[in-house]
């Protein structure tokens, strides 16, 4: 039986992970000067953001996001995307992005601490930047993070991809 007591402070821990955690998760602690982002990395994001404001249906967004998309997003063949992507955060950024400053305003960067995203031999590994994109100047709303991995030491992915969608 729960009592009084016990019951005041699983809320209280519950309250504290509700609220302190996420706001942890969002930490400024690893934020770096935009400008000091790997220009391939950014290549990359603005192709990411070229695809979702330039194709004519979700359709051929999808078709064109393969060849920026990795880790996680990616089937373990890494040349088609996950059954979910393109239902679900494809989906909402391609929809969202005609909120979001054009050109492309960057907010803030995060590099986060090196991860391996996918499975087999699509699975990547390397530093990870996640990085927040501004809306419009009338659009309300906050800014969205799009995360990109920078490979390292992986025998035939080189280039950045993206990892982590859905926030537009």
């Amino acid at each position: 039986m729960l009592t009084k007591r016990s019951f005041l402070s699983l809320t209280a821990g519950t309250l504290f992970v509700g609220i302190a955690a996420p706001a942890a998760a969002q930490s400024r602690r690893y934020d770096i000067d935009p400008d000091d982002m790997p220009a391939e990395v950014r290549k990359v994001l603005e192709e990411y953001v070229k695809i979702l404001r330039t194709s004519k249906d979700l359709d051929a967004c999808a078709e064109r996001f393969i060849t920026v998309a990795g880790g996680s997003l990616v089937n373990e063949d890494g040349k088609s995307l996950r059954g979910s992507v393109k239902r679900f955060s494809l989906k909402k950024d391609y929809g969202n992005i005609k909120f979001y400053a054009d050109p492309t305003a960057i907010t803030r960067v995060a590099k986060l601490r090196p991860v391996t995203s996918g499975f087999g031999p699509s699975a990547i590994r390397g530093d990870q930047y996640k990085i927040w994109i501004d809306k419009k100047k009338d659009a309300a709303g906050r800014p969205a993070p799009v995360t990109i991995i920078l490979p390292k030491d992986h025998k035939t992915i080189r280039s950045p991809k993206v990892v982590r969608i859905g926030s537009f």
